[in-house]
């Protein structure tokens, strides 16, 4: 893919592609339809064909032949094949993100140097893996007037690590950063939405170097979103230098557990991001959301932020990316093809997914078991998944309803059809994977430890006698 897009940027050297032609550029190349593409990015089925005609007319006269969305494959190959001779033959397959490996010190795989996987990658950590073109669709939108970018994915697939990458390719572009985490905020916060927007609002200054003068503007007779929107308006993004202000906001689904404020609040990121279509102002304004779900508080669709802007899934790890986060690790063994048949069934076992990965990885670098037997062990009590699992197994025990839903879908290995609260909390957990209310689990990790958990369970609730 990085050979694909380098050869499309010297294809149409005299015409970039801006954020959006990348992203129906890199669907396309993956098999996606128009209507899959608009579907997850936000914008409209007839904005997105009109994109992609653009885009094969734009590689058509660049190239001398005629390139569609059908023969985009055969085309780019003959002429990557054609770009770089004979060498592709002699030159061992690489990956995408191999070659960063280069710039690893030779010392860095001393296993004693290695972090536990906590969090998210650092800036600089070889350890951070590429999901190619999604970087850079993010860093070239941030550079939009009045953008709003939306990042999802559920827990621990990597939301923050890409987020902070952002933020620093923000920093070199000499923007304002606030970066806003609702995990923070006390349960009080939410008690209304007046309270809210003034702990919002104070945050938002403090963090510029503005002293907070939320009184000023708040007049309670026009109502707590319009103080709001002035406050920003008439203080916040005149006060601040001409450079833009990126206001990143994470955890925002801890919003959708508090109707009394998303159905406020959410709409009125939506009203913002599209006063910048108008309002020089607002243009300085660049807002990415951050949140682990689908919203299940009922909006109207003129009134969602979540069909507007651009939004960027986490996909998990594709097994070229495992054998790659692998060889990061020190694994040597994870090099060849013979590697990559060994990693299969970890990656079919934890479904790809970033953290799940990376702990096996930490685990089998130290020396303390081989790939085989970790997989053997892995949802039993002495697996290294064990402190994992039951972290979910306590949060599913604390909301019987979820216990009960997570149950149908172990059940079965079809999908099941789950009303959507449920769905989206677990979902937000990484438990399943959805299409529309339909649930499957996440993974066969998951699917084998949860069935026994909850065999278990029936066990116990058989055996015991009541006396008569």
């Amino acid at each position: 893919m990085d050979k694909l897009l380098q050869s499309v940027k010297k294809i149409l050297q005299d015409k970039p592609l801006d954020s959006i032609q990348w992203f129906v550029l890199y669907q396309s190349w993956l098999g996606k339809t128009y209507s899959e593409m608009a579907e997850v990015s936000g914008y409209g089925n007839n904005y997105i064909k009109e994109v992609g005609s653009e885009l094969w007319q734009d590689l058509s006269i660049a190239l001398g032949k005629r390139i569609t969305k059908k023969n985009l494959h055969l085309a780019l190959n003959k002429h990557l094949q054609d770009e770089i001779g004979n060498q592709e033959n002699q030159i061992p397959e690489k990956f995408g993100e191999e070659s960063s490996l280069e710039m690893v010190p030779s010392d860095f795989f001393s296993a004693s140097k290695i972090e536990f996987p906590s969090g998210p990658v650092a800036l600089g950590s070889p350890l951070y893996i590429n999901r190619p073109s999604l970087e850079e669709l993010v860093c070239n939108e941030v550079l939009h007037p009045g953008c709003l970018i939306r990042l999802k994915a559920p827990r621990k697939m990597g939301k923050s690590s890409l987020l902070n990458r952002m933020i620093a390719y923000a920093r070199e572009q000499d923007y304002q950063i606030v970066y806003l985490d609702f995990q923070e905020a006390d349960q009080d916060v939410f008690a209304s939405l007046d309270k809210f927007l003034r702990w919002f609002c104070v945050n938002v200054s403090r963090q510029l170097n503005l002293l907070p003068s939320i009184d000023d503007f708040w007049d309670m007779e026009m109502g707590s979103k319009v103080s709001c929107k002035i406050y920003f308006e008439a203080y916040l993004l005149q006060y601040i230098n001409d450079n833009p202000l990126v206001l990143a906001l994470n955890e925002v689904h801890r919003i959708f557990e508090h109707p009394n404020i998303a159905q406020d609040f959410l709409p009125m990121l939506r009203f913002w991001h599209e006063q910048a279509k108008q309002d020089q102002t607002w243009q300085k304004l660049r807002m990415v959301v951050v949140h682990t779900t689908e919203i299940y508080i009922p909006l109207k669709l003129n009134q969602s932020p979540f069909n507007v802007g651009i939004t960027i899934t986490l996909p998990p790890f594709t097994l070229k990316q495992v054998q790659s986060l692998a060889l990061r690790y020190g694994l040597d063994w994870a090099g060849n093809s013979e590697g990559a048949k060994r990693l299969a069934p970890l990656q079919a076992m934890v479904g790809g997914h970033p953290y799940l990965v990376s702990l096996a990885f930490y685990h089998l670098c130290q020396g303390e078991m081989t790939l085989e037997v970790l997989l053997e062990t892995a949802s039993t009590p002495v697996g290294i998944y064990s402190q994992h699992l039951r972290e979910l197994l306590t949060l599913l025990q604390e909301e019987p309803e979820l216990m009960l839903a997570m149950e149908q879908v172990i059940a079965t290995d079809e999908k099941v059809e789950l009303n959507a609260i449920a769905a989206y909390k677990l979902e937000s957990m990484g438990l399943v994977q959805l299409n529309g209310n339909q649930a499957s689990a996440m993974c066969e990790l998951y699917r084998i430890y949860f069935s026994q958990q909850f065999g278990k369970q029936k066990s116990a609730n058989a055996s015991v006698k009541f006396p008569r």
